[in-house]
């Protein structure tokens, strides 16, 4: 280090092992408060956990907009579906008049809220993972950022099958609405 000193003329960092948590704020106050030389001490420990409690806290906002990214997924998914369901009275009035029972229609339905769903899941996770893998190597040369690719946690998994439940709940309004329908109901014109 020494003829690096020498040939440069400048000294850009060093590390200093203090064996107590106070003489090393002690030293931190004293190198920053120095008046003869521009210095700066930094303590890696103390940045590395102030950049996690930001990180962490982006993260609780990314995954608050992704509730109501959800939220307006699953409701746009019921307005769908009413509105289908009001262009479909005849359909399915029909299905009943040739011998459907109100829970085959009643499943028809469930079955359709149940399949945009698990698409709308399988595509989510499919293009998380088509970005991620596209990234991967951009983001590693331009960031230095390696990221790791890696099946589902348990935690995800978890939340994507809450998902899957809230679809399903969603489903049972116009699923209900349609059980309830008579035979009339739909084969009524209506002006």
């Amino acid at each position: 280090a020494s003829d690096v000193y020498k040939r440069q003329g400048s000294l850009s960092a060093i590390l200093l092992g203090l064996k107590s948590r106070g003489a090393a704020i002690s030293m931190q106050r004293n190198i920053n408060e120095h008046d003869h030389e521009p210095l700066t001490a930094i303590m890696p420990g103390v940045v590395l956990l102030e950049v996690w409690q930001m990180m962490s806290m982006v993260e609780r906002m990314l995954v608050i907009v992704s509730g109501f990214v959800v939220a307006v997924g699953l409701f746009s998914m019921l307005i769908i579906l009413m509105t289908s369901l009001n262009e479909r009275r005849r359909e399915m009035a029909i299905l009943r008049s040739v011998g459907a029972r109100p829970a085959h229609v009643f499943i028809l339905i469930m079955g359709e809220a149940v399949f945009l769903t698990l698409l709308a899941i399988g595509l989510g996770v499919a293009m998380v993972y088509g970005l991620m893998v596209l990234l991967q190597p951009w983001l590693e040369s331009m960031y230095g950022l390696y990221v790791v690719i890696t099946w589902p946690s348990v935690t995800e998994l978890m939340l994507l099958a809450m998902i899957a439940v809230c679809g399903f709940i969603v489903g049972l309004i116009p699923g209900i609405r349609i059980y309830r329908y008579s035979l009339t109901d739909g084969m009524t014109i209506r002006i």
